[in-house]
C-alpha cells in the first residue's frame, strides 16, 4: 500500500465520482480506478458501492477513511 493510492482513495471519496476525483487529481479515470481496486484487492474487501450517480463509502470504506486521513493530515 502506497500514500498516492491512499491519496486517489481519500480525494474519490471525498467527491463522490470518479470523474470529479480524476479532475481533481490530473489524472486520468482508468488508472484511479485500477488504483482503487488494487487497494480493495490488497485490503481485501470492497472500499465502494458504485452506482450511476457516483460512488458512496461501505462500511468498510468509512473506517478506511478515517484511518487514511490521519494517515496523510498527521
Amino acid at each position: 500500500m502506497d500514500l498516492k493510492r491512499i491519496r486517489n482513495f481519500v480525494t474519490l471519496a471525498e467527491a463522490g465520482s470518479f470523474r470529479r476525483a480524476s479532475e481533481r487529481l490530473h489524472l486520468a479515470q482508468p488508472p484511479l480506478s485500477v488504483s482503487i481496486q488494487k487497494l480493495e484487492a490488497e485490503l481485501g474487501t470492497r472500499l465502494f458501492d458504485r452506482g450511476p450517480a457516483g460512488v458512496t463509502l461501505t462500511v468498510a470504506g468509512e473506517s478506511v477513511l478515517r484511518e487514511a486521513k490521519r494517515l496523510l493530515f498527521f
